[in-house]
């Protein structure tokens, strides 16, 4: 593995202040970006880590399309419509008398890359053509 010589710095937060002091500590330790991992807290959050990442101009990625759709940078991660689809025909299933202890186990398959061009005129960067040719959606 090639070391990229960058400090990462993990922040935690379980409430709305500990967001803003997480971003506050992000930016006096000079983090010039911000990845933002998958909690169902942070979902119910969404607008507030959005609106600090757009305020202490700090691009970010985050794990679900919705954080990109309300404004972030980018997001990869499971599709919450797949995975509730897939839910449906467990669902099915079941109903029609399978055990849920017969059926597997199963995983996302579908995976969602989403870049918001808006946010990225806004942090003055350039997305190369390579990239928004990967990604699944691009909000404009």
């Amino acid at each position: 593995m090639h070391a990229i010589n960058q400090e990462i710095n993990i922040v935690q937060a379980a409430t709305a202040h500990d967001i803003d002091m997480a971003f506050v500590s992000l930016v006096q330790k000079g983090a010039n970006a911000s990845i933002v991992v998958n909690d169902p807290f942070f979902v119910s959050r969404r607008d507030q880590i959005v609106a600090l990442a757009a305020r202490h101009t700090m691009p970010a990625m985050y794990f679900s399309r919705e954080f990109a759709a309300a404004g972030g940078l980018l997001s990869y991660g499971a599709s919450l419509v797949d995975a509730a689809r897939q839910g449906g025909i467990y669902t099915g299933k079941i109903l029609k008398g399978e055990k849920p202890t017969d059926l597997p186990v199963m995983q996302s398959t579908k995976f969602e890359f989403v870049i918001n061009l808006k946010t990225a005129k806004n942090l003055d960067l350039e997305i190369p053509p390579t990239v928004l040719a990967t990604a699944d959606e691009v909000i404009e």
